[in-house]
């Protein structure tokens, strides 16, 4: 089983470090996204939409319903969801607020977020990808190549985050997962 994990590891390095989540492919669409409105999330125990607020939810459930509205492009239905989560200043919770604001335009109030998040953890790969990601669409690509080199010292060399990074870089295409 050890042989089979380290196999996997190895073939697939990049696939534990899309958005926060062990796999480096786009959400599916769920109930969340294709029925639920205004910030609500689908609840399987009830098998209804609930507002995010329902304190049945956790914040991985939370997390992976700002995740999925985001990549719909919903982006407002996203930031409500992220702002019920418990630990606003957790890192993944930043690095996801960076996203949103950053896909809806607000590329400056992204990146506060990007660096919050790299504050309250400096190893956040994701968040230096995304970031750097968010430097490319700005033209600074010497900036980017910035956080592709600290992606690569951390230990991301061959992730999802420096592949996505470094495509970028070389491509002026950013990626949304």
């Amino acid at each position: 089983m050890r042989a089979l994990i380290l196999t996997t590891a190895l073939l697939f390095p990049f696939a534990a470090f899309a958005a926060g989540t062990s796999d480096d492919s786009p959400p599916q669409p769920t109930e969340t996204s294709t029925s639920c409105k205004n910030g609500q999330v689908w609840d399987k125990k009830t098998k209804s939409c609930v507002d995010a607020k329902e304190s049945r939810l956790d914040d991985d459930t939370r997390y992976e319903a700002a995740r999925e509205l985001a990549y719909a492009g919903r982006y407002d239905d996203a930031l409500h969801v992220l702002a019920t989560m418990s630990d606003q200043q957790e890192s993944r919770v930043l690095t996801y607020y960076g996203f949103t604001h950053r896909k809806a335009g607000r590329a400056d109030l992204g990146m506060q977020y990007y660096q919050q998040a790299l504050e309250a953890d400096p190893d956040n790969l994701l968040a230096r990808s995304y970031m750097g990601q968010g430097l490319v669409d700005a033209g600074e690509i010497k900036a980017a190549r910035v956080q592709l080199a600290e992606i690569v010292a951390r230990g991301g060399a061959s992730s999802w985050p420096e592949t996505s990074l470094r495509r970028a870089i070389k491509t002026g295409r950013t990626y949304n997962y």
